[in-house]
């Protein structure tokens, strides 16, 4: 496994030109699912991309 695997929240916050926050919120409300290790969440890319799927307009 490569740390390329996960990605951390400021990462996906990046990603999705979103605050950091949103992302936190959005793990909280369970919307988007992560490991915490230490003080820092861990998404996986498979998640990121269902979550990426869930929110997706038709």
């Amino acid at each position: 496994m490569t740390n390329k695997d996960f990605y951390i929240a400021q990462e996906l916050a990046d990603k999705l030109r979103v605050n950091v926050m949103t992302i936190y919120r959005y793990i909280k409300a369970k919307k988007l699912k992560a490991h915490k290790i230490g003080k820092e969440f861990r998404i996986d890319k498979s998640e990121f991309e269902r979550f990426l799927n869930s929110v997706k307009t038709k």
